[in-house]
């Protein structure tokens, strides 16, 4: 058991050097799949894309479908998806420190139950951030009309899709031409928001409680009762996908011991902090039935109350920021879940291809580009959003389940920097909270995320059944 056997279908061995193949020069020179990707993100790029992909859909689409359901208990909503999020992040940094592998959630769960469940898991993966990215996508293309109808410009509801789908054609070039790029531009896009959103709830906050303005009329917390708060948890979930993103990273994170839980679970408790202050905000502003008919750019008329024309052009432009920062981050990701995918050869090697040029994974990116771009075009915001939260959630419950596997059999390669404090009961926790959350979604969410799974179950029978795995117990 201490020793890693090759992976099948030409895998290199664990620490032999990677070969370069550059005999024939051609306009799409490649790496093979035993190269590696280029370590070049830091602690700030890791909380850039944690942050950043998280912090888009929650503060800037939910409050008013999130309001709509629960009343101002959907900050306990948030405040439930940020505590199974904690729950699970601390085994994923474990996981991730031992194993700093591009992949993530993926790479975790096949080499602690194997290859059936990593194949399943990592497919889905695959599709639950793809249907992630098209939600935050659509956010985008709400925001950005809502953008050009501040400047006067009169868009129009029926130019939401396809602004959508140009602008992640777009994010997707901007990937291919290398990692680092993305990063930049993801840090910029994080710092500003987060600006714009200090100065923006530090004032509503104020007013919420009647310390500057009009004191806010109360309004009871849960209106519609206990359960609506945990299926409003259940849809609004998707929030909280940005930290398990920052693990599909981790094969280009510097330090990685000390950078990847530092990312993943800071991530989580400054944008759950925030998600819990912006509903209290938005709710003191107008009320949940109120917030629940202006649906996903309810925080622009959130930001009209507080501070006029000024408010409402800072939350659209913040909207644009954070909405085109998560579905950057979320492209990223969900390539490098292919790129892992393929190394393991549970997809045809020519997925983990790396272009010479960039040091990409470019037909990776292409494979995640093409189907977020078709799910943009169907523009169902809630379906979307629950879809990617049932594939991720399995997924989380999974990394729990691994990492106790992991620790009741330790093998000689398993040798995490992190350890989760609180073992066992916060893997068992985190197990059971991601799982039971599934049972409070919509059955259509349901049905199309068994679908998923049952299809790349299938998928492994049919094409890779016979894989063997390095580092597989």
């Amino acid at each position: 058991m201490g020793v890693d056997p090759p992976s099948a279908r030409g895998t290199n061995v664990e620490g032999e050097a990677p070969r370069i193949e550059s005999a024939v020069e051609t306009d799409e020179a490649t790496i093979t799949d035993d190269s590696e990707l280029e370590r070049t993100l830091g602690l700030s790029g890791g909380l850039a894309i944690g942050i950043g992909t998280m912090i888009g859909a929650g503060i800037f689409v939910f409050p008013g479908l999130a309001a709509g359901q629960a009343g101002p208990a959907a900050a306990g909503s948030f405040a439930i998806g940020a505590a199974v999020a904690l729950l699970v992040a601390l085994p994923a940094s474990e996981l991730a420190t031992a194993m700093p592998k591009s992949g993530g959630g993926y790479y975790f769960i096949s080499r602690g139950l194997g290859a059936l469940a990593g194949a399943v898991v990592g497919l889905s993966l695959w599709f639950g951030l793809v249907f992630a990215t098209a939600f935050y996508l659509v956010g985008f293309g709400y925001y950005a009309v809502d953008t050009l109808a501040e400047l006067g410009i009169a868009a129009g509801g029926g130019l939401v899709i396809p602004i959508a789908v140009l602008f992640g054609a777009a994010c997707t070039v901007l990937n291919v031409t290398g990692t680092e790029n993305a990063a930049k531009l993801q840090n910029g896009i994080v710092a500003l928001l987060l600006s714009i959103l200090a100065v923006f709830l530090t004032y509503g906050s104020l007013d919420a409680v009647g310390l500057v303005g009009a004191p806010a009329a109360p309004e009871q917390f849960a209106p519609f009762g206990a359960t609506p708060i945990l299926t409003t948890a259940a849809l609004v979930f998707t929030s909280y996908l940005g930290f398990a993103q920052v693990a599909t990273v981790a094969g280009e994170m510097r330090n990685p011991g000390r950078n990847l839980p530092l990312a993943m679970v800071g991530s989580v408790l400054v944008v759950g902090v925030l998600y819990v202050v912006t509903i209290f905000v938005a709710t003191s502003a107008f009320g949940s039935e109120r917030l629940a008919e202006l649906g996903e750019t309810a925080m622009v008329e959130v930001g009209r109350h507080y501070l006029g024309t000024a408010g409402a052009v800072a939350i659209v432009f913040g909207g644009l920021l954070a909405t085109m920062s998560s579905a950057n981050a979320s492209i990223l990701s969900t390539s490098r879940a292919i790129y892992a995918v393929s190394r393991d050869a549970l997809l045809p090697s020519g997925a983990s291809r790396i272009n010479l040029r960039y040091g990409t994974p470019h037909v990776a990116l292409g494979l995640a580009g093409g189907p977020i771009l078709v799910l943009t075009a169907t523009g169902r915001v809630e379906l979307l959003a629950e879809v990617a939260s049932f594939l991720h959630l399995v997924m989380y419950g999974l990394i729990c389940v691994a990492l106790l596997a992991l620790r009741r059999n330790e093998p000689a390669w398993y040798d995490p920097d992190f350890r989760v404090p609180g073992y066992p009961a916060v893997p068992i926790l985190g197990a059971l909270c991601s799982f039971a959350l599934i049972g409070f979604m919509q059955p259509a969410s349901q049905i199309v995320g068994l679908g998923i799974m049952l299809a790349t179950a299938g998928w492994y029978a049919y094409y890779a059944r016979d894989v063997t795995l390095k580092g597989e117990l």
